[in-house]
């Protein structure tokens, strides 16, 4: 089944007569193509239009649709109001979390149906991936341990952290990314102690912890994951808090599969870290979903109570930050089963010192 069959399959168990798709993510997923349009899917029909930038890598590559212009003097927003009175479409789903306030009104002003917030609709689609979506994400991640294992051939006392950013994104190009998947985070030192800390002039030195995070994308889809490694012997504090984290990480993998919560996989992580006298040091979520964009639902945290499906796939990053000292992070990407989840994160997780 399409993506477009599965998006217009649950058109009837949502109430809706057909939905109307104008963000970027939501695009890609219904279509496979990055470009500027708008998708309108009924149960038995869906139409894709766009402008003169994309409309030949439109019609090349889009199956399953009919792809136009909009002839002169038509907009989105007329070719729509079209759609509903051809149609008769009396409500009609729309992605609430991408549109704007702007957007909403000129929507509603020019098409003559219910607008019916929808976007979960495609997200819950979207936290089960089909075998060509893990195919590409797992290629993303091929080339992000390759990165990693090139990466720590290259790290050096005296180079900073903004050089080792500049290189993986580098080293992921030559590999065949697309793009990263967003902007790398390298942070040594005491900067390690913030989880999203911006690579900078910061120089390396013997005795730190050098943390990064970054990833790729592989035919739309996105890699993440981090290591933190030593430069120089660490010290016994540092190699104390990274065996926790480990086994806070590893305690977490154990408990995922589907049809458990987010709670409890955040829950089995953050009691290693507690239990070890750092819980205070431990204040995000022990992962969170991703594809075509680098966070997305369901997430292991303690907010989500709801079970999650086989064939999601979330990281698994517990992290321990003590300020003004420094930062561990270890994540990696886990596909739940039934049985349990599978690891598709390949890059080795003990201390590594360079």
């Amino acid at each position: 089944m399409t993506h477009f069959e599965k998006i217009a399959a649950e058109l009837k168990n949502r109430g809706l007569d057909a939905m109307l798709v104008t963000s970027a993510p939501g695009e890609f997923y219904a279509m496979g193509f990055h470009g500027e349009g708008v998708a309108f899917i009924t149960p038995g029909r869906t139409w894709y239009y766009t402008d003169s930038r994309y409309i030949e890598a439109a019609q090349n590559l889009i199956t399953g649709a009919e792809v136009s212009m909009p002839p002169k003097g038509m907009d989105y927003r007329k070719l729509a109001a079209q759609l509903v009175q051809d149609n008769h479409v009396s409500k009609l789903g729309f992605e609430e979390q991408y549109m704007s306030v702007v957007d909403y009104n000129q929507w509603t002003k020019a098409v003559e149906a219910e607008f019916v917030p929808a976007s979960e609709l495609l997200t819950q689609l979207r936290m089960v991936k089909d075998a060509d979506e893990l195919a590409a994400m797992k290629e993303a991640q091929r080339i992000t341990d390759e990165a990693l294992l090139e990466i720590l051939n290259f790290i050096k006392p005296g180079m900073t952290e903004s050089e080792v950013a500049a290189r993986l994104t580098y080293i992921m190009a030559r590999k065949g990314a697309e793009r990263n998947s967003f902007d790398p985070i390298v942070a040594c030192g005491a900067n390690g102690s913030k989880p999203h800390a911006v690579p900078g002039p910061d120089v390396i030195q013997k005795g730190q912890f050098v943390t990064m995070d970054f990833g790729c994308v592989v035919g739309g889809y996105c890699s993440d994951m981090t290591r933190t490694v030593a430069v120089g012997q660490p010290s016994e504090e540092m190699a104390l808090v990274y065996d926790t984290v480990l086994k806070a990480q590893l305690a977490g993998i154990a408990t995922a599969k589907a049809g458990v919560t987010g709670k409890e996989v955040h829950e089995a992580g953050a009691k290693v870290i507690a239990d070890a006298g750092y819980g205070e040091y431990f204040g995000h979520g022990f992962g969170h979903s991703l594809g075509i964009e680098i966070h997305e639902n369901p997430g292991f945290h303690l907010r989500n109570d709801k079970p999650i499906p086989a064939g999601a796939l979330l990281s698994a990053e517990p992290g321990i930050y003590l300020p003004g000292k420094f930062g561990v992070r270890i994540e990696d990407v886990i596909m739940l089963t039934e049985e349990g989840c599978i690891d598709i994160t390949r890059s080795p997780k003990q201390l590594l010192i360079l």
